[in-house]
């Protein structure tokens, strides 16, 4: 690769990481200057709330699913406790 093609490729390196981390810093100190607001809080509640909801949705499906899984672990161990049934003999006669 030529030294200028280097230097150039450097440079916009450079260049671009300046610009990005500018922008970024901007928008870090906005959110960190930004007000709270009555309306903000109400929005936050109506969310928090949304979530509460559907984390207790979440967790009686959790139950219901575990149910399912004891019932299924039951019938499973009771066929095996079971004696095992002995096929008819054959009659050869």
């Amino acid at each position: 690769m030529p030294e200028e093609v280097f230097v150039i490729t450097l440079i916009s390196m450079i260049a671009s990481a300046a610009i990005l981390g500018k922008l970024v810093w901007g928008y870090v100190d906005r959110l960190k200057h930004r007000e709270i607001t009555p309306k903000s809080i109400a929005s936050l509640d109506a969310r928090m709330e949304r979530i509460e909801q559907a984390v207790d949705t979440i967790a009686v499906e959790i139950e219901r699913i575990s149910e399912g899984q004891r019932f299924t672990t039951k019938l499973l161990s009771e066929r095996a406790a079971a004696p095992a049934l002995s096929a008819p003999a054959k009659n050869l006669s």
